[in-house]
């Protein structure tokens, strides 16, 4: 399979990344805005499989020239995606009332807005059977605990699980899945940012993996779905 990944430099869009190549059977690109990051990913990704197939590129979904991108994706896919998980993402942890309009805007635009440019821009090359995979958060899943300091970010992850909705109405007579992953707590810097001191019971690289089989199998047995992955919350 042919699969994209965004923010694969860190967290679990780094082991999501490592597990997809170990298999040797997919090709991956692999986006984060950090290329430092990016080239330590791909020493660990061919330290671990020689002949890995990953290509990595700098580039940010939200700022940057897509026009690169699909030159990029032209070069090493030959014009076909199988699986796009839009998994890059940010998190300001602020009271509510110290809430600037500009950082909803900031959530919007990283958690949301890219990954609907990422979709807009991808889209057209997934054959029937492909799957686009929304990585989102149990902040923004409905009924869920909510917690002091998140309101952006959670905000924002809800705006992605309603267009994994929309999306897998709107795509069905392409046969395109669209699904999301609502993640609970995985040991990251980003819940260490949000959580300060809390030790998840999940590591990142276990969810990593869930995230990469996931990608791989899910859209087999659901589609629209937006699916709580939580041990525990946070």
């Amino acid at each position: 399979m042919n699969i994209i990944i965004t923010g694969a430099s860190s967290g679990v869009g780094f082991e999501a990344t490592l597990e997809l190549i170990l298999s040797g059977k997919h090709k991956v690109i692999a986006l984060a805005r950090s290329k430092d990051k990016l080239e330590r990913l791909l020493e660990i990704a061919h330290g671990l499989n020689p002949d890995a197939e990953i290509f990595a590129l700098a580039f940010d979904i939200v700022h940057d020239d897509y026009a690169g991108l699909q030159q990029f994706i032209s070069s090493n896919f030959d014009n076909r995606v199988d699986v796009l998980i839009n998994n890059a993402g940010v998190l300001i942890n602020k009271p509510f009332s110290k809430l600037l309009e500009m950082d909803f805007v900031e959530m919007l635009q990283s958690n949301f807005i890219g990954h609907v440019r990422m979709i807009q821009n991808v889209v057209h090359l997934m054959p029937k059977g492909s799957h686009i995979l929304n990585i989102g958060s149990m902040g923004g899943f409905q009924g869920s605990a909510k917690f002091a300091g998140l309101a952006a970010y959670s905000a924002s992850k809800a705006a992605l699980h309603n267009l994994t909705e929309c999306l897998a109405f709107e795509l069905a007579e392409q046969e395109i899945k669209v699904n999301c992953l609502a993640l609970g707590s995985a040991q990251t810097e980003m819940l260490e940012k949000a959580f300060p001191g809390y030790q998840s019971p999940v590591l990142a690289f276990e969810m990593g993996k869930y995230i990469a089989d996931f990608s791989i199998t899910g859209h087999h047995f659901f589609n629209g779905k937006i699916l709580p992955v939580a041990v525990s919350t946070p």
